[in-house]
């Protein structure tokens, strides 16, 4: 098995879940008054958006305002860029998912890779975020969640992508090759249907040890101790020109993966990504089409 020692929970496909963490949004007011969210948050029809608040959470208990008397120490963190919306995790120094949008047309364009360079995101607090130091000597690649060439359309587009918020420390042979083969095949899937929504994270799964115990353990690197994950996922929404919705789902390990295994080996039940990540997917979608067809592994078509 290519798991090894590690376990990847939820053997069973249960279509039973959606991009379901509480979503915060940076809005912008539309005309006639109405608000909008900005960038590719407001146009993605598979995450369900909801409007952030300008202060503290309305509370309907008097009593209980006081609590938040100094405020929330946290929220959830979402970005909304032209190429992509990410939820940031400050304890990682990287990003819990990143969902794009690909079709012909995003992948359509003159865009330069070499124009681009990684930086750090300054909207993020600086006790939260990853910089180049961090990676610097420390064996691992710059890894892409939302990949540079998904988004030729744009410049910037492109350049959003180089963010490390957007960036997780991937084991080089796997960046380089298999996980960019999943790359390359989910754009292949994007010139041939009408939409690709691609939703892809970090997983940190627990191993068995020695004493037969079952334990989180990873890396971390740099000064700001940015969190290596042991896997990644990779999510794919179709949208088929004939109204049909497709659900393919993937999980790699961050360690060097034999470029010629077929990808279809690390198609795993949705319901799998679900329980390691925390989130969900399906309902989401449910919302919108009552022909959804998950494909797992031995059902490629």
């Amino acid at each position: 098995m290519l798991w090894g020692r590690w376990l990847l929970p939820g053997a069973s496909l249960a279509l039973g879940a959606g991009l379901g963490a509480a979503l915060t949004a940076r809005w912008q007011r539309g005309a006639g008054g109405t608000e909008v969210a900005e960038g590719l948050l407001g146009r993605l029809p598979v995450v369900p958006v909801v409007a952030a608040a300008t202060g503290p959470p309305a509370i309907v208990e008097p009593a209980r305002t006081e609590l938040t008397k100094y405020g929330l120490p946290g929220l959830a963190q979402l970005r909304s860029r032209e190429s992509y919306v990410l939820c940031y995790d400050p304890r990682s120094r990287s990003a819990l998912w990143v969902i794009e949008q690909l079709n012909r047309e995003t992948l359509s364009g003159t865009s330069e890779r070499s124009a681009c360079d990684f930086q750090e995101d300054d909207s993020v607090h600086e006790y939260h975020r990853a910089t180049n130091a961090d990676y610097r000597g420390s064996g691992f690649d710059r890894g892409h969640l939302a990949a540079a060439a998904n988004h030729k359309w744009s410049q910037k587009a492109m350049r959003d992508t180089f963010y490390l918020s957007n960036v997780a420390p991937q084991v080089p042979h796997l960046n380089q090759n298999a996980w960019n083969n999943l790359e390359k095949y989910s754009r292949s899937l994007a010139r041939r249907n009408k939409n690709v929504y691609v939703c892809t994270g970090p997983l940190y799964l627990p191993r068995m040890e020695a004493d037969g115990k079952m334990y989180v353990k990873y890396q971390v690197i740099g000064k700001n101790n940015v969190a290596v994950p042991t896997h990644f996922f990779k999510v794919l929404i179709l949208e088929k020109e004939s109204g049909e919705i497709e659900l393919r789902s993937y999980v790699m390990p961050n360690s060097p993966v034999d470029e010629k295994i077929p990808l279809e080996r690390f198609l795993v039940p949705i319901e799998s990504i679900e329980r390691a990540s925390g989130l969900l997917f399906v309902p989401n979608i449910l919302k919108r089409t009552s022909s959804l067809k998950a494909i797992t592994a031995g059902n490629k078509h």
